[in-house]
């Protein structure tokens, strides 16, 4: 396999843009969980896949798109969606839950506009919904770089700022933080990752990438920069391992970084109970 990495750009590109991924989605997915908006990343992705049916049904419809990159489109949409649901929290103050479910349906019934105006592009649809190694161009992986970069220097700026919004978003907004913004930057920068993700993970299946990694990781962290650390190698564990079982199996990526982040997930909790009840045991002959 690694002759193979090698001599082949399509699997270098898979391979860079996994690991890309690996260290950006769990890292924003420990903000998103701790602030209980996992449901946020699932919206998000369906307004990209609209994005996506959008842009391949305008390159079928007009010769000279063509060559569009359906991940523009993609990223456009994800961008766009998340601003929507910033203005509908805020028009649904006391319920501010009804936000996702509004996008996520448009998301839903926009894809299905879409794919019943065209035809002839189901296969190409299928790659972004569940992720295709093959498919992952030298653009794609440009585009995750910069959107890494983006993440980092994100994070680097606001790390104090995004720890008190996690925590307590009350105490921030009293205490004079621009939280408005910083959150409104957060889910653009969320819509991006979203977007840049769908390639290798599949739009269907980002959102687990982003959430599962730090379900694993809060079992077992005394803190908040290790439950950070932790999801940062078990989501590069869940793209290597599900990368690899990808390639041997001949399998869509996303499933099996996805099924490989349940494993892991299992793991934990299995091995967190096996653990604490050995201590408990112990406890209980030194009594």
């Amino acid at each position: 396999m690694i002759e193979a990495i090698l001599n082949y750009e399509f699997l270098q590109n898979a391979f860079i843009s996994g690991l890309v991924i690996g260290v950006i989605a769990p890292l924003l997915g420990v903000f998103i969980v701790v602030r209980r908006m996992s449901l946020i990343a699932d919206a998000l992705s369906h307004v990209t896949l609209a994005g996506i049916a959008g842009s391949l049904y305008l390159s079928q419809s007009f010769s000279w798109l063509i060559l569009l990159n359906p991940i523009y489109l993609g990223i456009a949409a994800a961008v766009s969606g998340s601003i929507l649901i910033e203005r509908l929290r805020r028009l649904y103050k006391h319920y501010e839950e009804l936000a996702i479910p509004i996008i996520m349906s448009a998301g839903i019934g926009l894809t299905a506009i879409f794919v019943s105006l065209a035809s002839g592009f189901n296969t190409d649809l299928m790659s972004y919904l569940f992720g295709s190694v093959s498919a992952v161009s030298r653009q794609d992986l440009w585009i995750v770089i910069g959107i890494a970069v983006i993440v980092i220097v994100f994070l680097f700026l606001f790390f104090k700022e995004m720890f008190v919004l996690a925590f307590d978003e009350e105490y921030a907004y009293a205490s004079g933080l621009p939280a408005k913004w910083i959150h409104f930057l957060f889910m653009l920068i969320v819509a991006l990752v979203i977007a840049a993700s769908m390639r290798i993970v599949g739009i269907l299946l980002v959102s687990s990438l982003i959430t599962l990694p730090v379900a694993a990781s809060m079992r077992i962290a005394k803190g908040f920069k290790q439950t950070i650390i932790y999801s940062i190698l078990f989501g590069e564990a869940a793209v290597i391992i599900g990368l690899v079982s990808a390639y041997y199996l001949n399998l869509a990526p996303g499933g099996t970084i996805v099924v490989t982040s349940i494993l892991i997930l299992l793991i934990v909790i299995l091995v967190k109970k096996i653990v604490l009840s050995s201590n408990a045991k112990e406890r209980g002959a030194v009594k």
